[in-house]
């Protein structure tokens, strides 16, 4: 019996449909394309350094690994940006990750490539020193300060030390990894020439629970758009282990699909909560200097004329001159100490209004 020309007209429309997500199951899956750029035009971290014949470095290792075994993208490797960011070459790639030193790049067209790479819908990942690239002085880029929103402005977080995070988003995709809070042993940048709000941070230093304080925000990892594009950025890598450990290597990979838009995840920017985590930074630092409890403390946060106060006496505090015993006159030494305890007598006295 000869099929009826409804139900063989409906197998033709099914044997499309089923084709056309094929294809679009395939396009979806397609192996995307990485640049991996860890030049260093000023200090040069140790998982950038390759081998002396010509070993290609931690980094460049790792991410060739994790793009291989995810199947999600294959990387090309350069430590010369001026040869390989140029419009061109640009257009094999669907993403950009750095992580660099310095001035990489003249003035003019290799910088407003990069930009416009990224402007134009793909993705750029950058990790650790990332944010100390492209800053200070007259050869500065500041498009791309700007981008990425950050300078390095000091780490008084050093590799050695294990600090205390918390995620200001636990919901966002690039850091389901991690608890709502957790430790890590990695070197933390504070910034200059950060806009709390242009991004939305995921997790920051956690100052009520780190051992060493300071009375302000210190975002570690943030998303953001940038014109059709997205960046994705963690300061956590400066280690060797970092780049050894599992989950931050799952931290890496979903920071990339999430850049690369294969999953969703809000850039809404998120200055409100990043406030919250500096207020209770301001509390953490002047309960520790005056030995005081923090929780009693921060049930008076909400005070916002208090906070101002403690806020003010902190940072005074903190920016006290502490001159070198071994340089400065002892008169000098002693009118500093002097001062310092004048000025913490001032913020425990701001803490008890």
């Amino acid at each position: 019996m000869k099929p009826s020309s409804t139900s063989y007209f409906t197998r033709i429309i099914l044997t499309l449909a089923l084709t056309g997500a094929l294809v679009l199951h395939a396009a979806a899956a397609e192996t995307k394309k990485l640049l991996v750029i860890t030049q260093s035009k000023g200090f040069r971290h140790d998982p950038v350094k390759r081998g002396t014949n010509g070993e290609l470095c931690l980094v460049e290792k790792t991410m060739a690994k994790i793009g291989k075994d995810s199947g999600l993208f294959e990387t090309v490797n350069s430590q010369n940006a001026i040869e390989v960011l140029t419009r061109e070459n640009l257009k094999k790639f669907d993403a950009i990750f750095f992580y660099t030193t310095g001035i990489l790049l003249p003035d003019g067209d290799p910088r407003e490539a990069l930009m416009d790479f990224v402007k134009q819908g793909k993705a750029f990942i950058g990790i650790h020193s990332a944010t100390d690239t492209f800053h200070g002085g007259k050869d500065a880029f500041n498009g791309y300060v700007q981008m990425i929103n950050g300078s390095f402005n000091g780490h008084p977080w050093n590799a050695g030390l294990t600090s205390a995070f918390v995620k200001l988003d636990t919901d966002h995709p690039v850091a389901k990894m991690f608890p709502a809070e957790f430790n890590w042993k990695d070197e933390i940048y504070q910034y200059s020439n950060y806009d709390p709000a242009s991004v939305r941070v995921i997790y920051a230093l956690d100052m009520s629970k780190s051992s060493l304080k300071m009375p302000y925000l210190v975002p570690v990892c943030w998303v953001r758009e940038f014109g059709q594009g997205r960046l994705f950025y963690t300061n956590l890598g400066h280690n060797e282990a970092t780049w050894k450990n599992e989950t931050f290597q799952q931290h890496l990979i979903a920071g990339f699909r999430w850049a690369a838009k294969l999953d969703d995840g809000t850039t809404t920017p998120n200055p409100d909560a990043q406030k919250a985590e500096h207020n209770k930074s301001v509390v953490a630092y002047a309960a520790a200097e005056t030995k005081k409890e923090f929780a009693p403390l921060m049930a008076k946060a909400g005070n916002a004329k208090w906070l101002e106060g403690v806020s003010a006496a902190a940072d005074a505090y903190r920016k006290a001159p502490s001159p070198d015993s071994k340089k400065a006159k002892p008169e000098e030494v002693e009118a500093a100490k002097a001062k310092r305890v004048e000025l913490k007598e001032k913020l425990s006295a701001a803490l008890e209004q």
